[in-house]
């Protein structure tokens, strides 16, 4: 095989991967993270392998969602996003398969050091986070397919992902190994209120995707949130996320627990004003892919500030 021939098979694995997706998996982590060493439970370790663990479960889940999609009929030639692997013939749909239940044993076999840590209640997320993963585009009845895969984002890559990213440390200082059990002060009601805005950014990545996929999937009978909606209604679910997102920041502050630190986030509102009025006065791929990306960046530094915010402010 030619140099040049490797090189575009592993620029093509590098598009499958979907990097420019993974501040979906890394802004929870830096949230559960910021607000463990606020509360004094930072453990290095636990959150190295939450991060690792989210990283490769948002992998498999890309996998996934190029493999499924493209056996299901989802991606054509006329889909205006980013080129799909398996679609476009870069790399056999039976590769990208393997490549799914790969990443996701990855994902496995690092959560079996957190299940040490976080005992029965992690062995139950993480298995049904892996489960989740594959059916959102894959099994009889894909998330995806059915209107589900906001709430399946919402849950999985901002509430329960921050949540367990504070749970495996706080378990990991004040518990002992295997609990069977959530033990006591390792879930606070804080860390649930500021999973909240992570959730909402992290849905709206997905928001973009499926307005702009939105008469494609259509067509293919893809009943994405976006096509039941229609435009005009996922544009005021994307602008409701931002505010939800926008609401938390003051109403930690206001109501309690935080400082005024952690009100960071609130630099990042310029960013959101800008790409909230692409998403809702857009509807090509021309215009909606940078918005895309975009939001993507606009939760990394929402969640890096946030993080900041939560870590010196409690």
């Amino acid at each position: 095989m030619s140099a040049q021939a490797e090189i575009s098979r592993s620029r093509a694995w590098l598009m499958a991967a979907r990097p420019q997706t993974l501040p979906a998996a890394a802004a929870p982590v830096v949230v559960g993270t910021g607000l463990a060493v606020g509360e004094g439970v930072i453990h290095l370790p636990a959150a190295v392998a939450a991060l690792l663990g989210a990283a490769l479960i948002q992998i498999g889940t890309n996998f996934a969602n190029d493999y499924y999609d493209a056996v299901k009929g989802a991606d054509t030639d006329e889909r205006e996003g980013f080129t799909r692997v398996t679609q476009s013939g870069l790399i056999p749909a039976e590769s990208v398969k393997r490549a799914t239940y790969l990443t996701f044993a990855a994902a496995i076999l690092v959560g079996t050091g957190l299940v040490y840590v976080g005992g029965l209640p992690i062995l139950i997320v993480g298995l049904v986070s892996v489960a989740a993963g594959l059916a959102y585009t894959g099994g009889p009845y894909p998330l995806g397919y059915h209107g589900l895969g906001d709430l399946f984002v919402f849950v999985f890559f901002g509430v329960v992902a921050v949540t367990g990213t504070y749970y495996v440390q706080a378990a990991a200082v004040f518990a002992d190994p295997l609990p069977l059990a959530i033990p006591p002060g390792t879930l606070p009601p804080v860390a649930f209120v500021a999973s909240l805005p992570i959730a909402a950014l992290s849905t709206n990545i997905l928001v973009v995707n499926n307005i702009r996929d939105l008469e494609t999937d259509a067509r293919a009978g893809k009943r994405t949130l976006a096509v039941r909606l229609g435009y005009r209604w996922s544009r005021v679910q994307y602008v409701a996320l931002l505010a939800l997102a926008y609401l938390v920041p003051p109403a930690l502050w206001l109501i309690g627990p935080a400082s005024p630190i952690v009100l960071l986030p609130l630099l990042t509102l310029p960013l959101a004003v800008a790409v909230a009025r692409t998403v809702c006065t857009r509807t090509s791929g021309e215009a909606l892919n940078p918005a895309l990306e975009r939001t993507g960046k606009l939760l990394a530094a929402y969640a890096a500030l946030f993080g900041i915010g939560l870590a010196v402010g409690l």
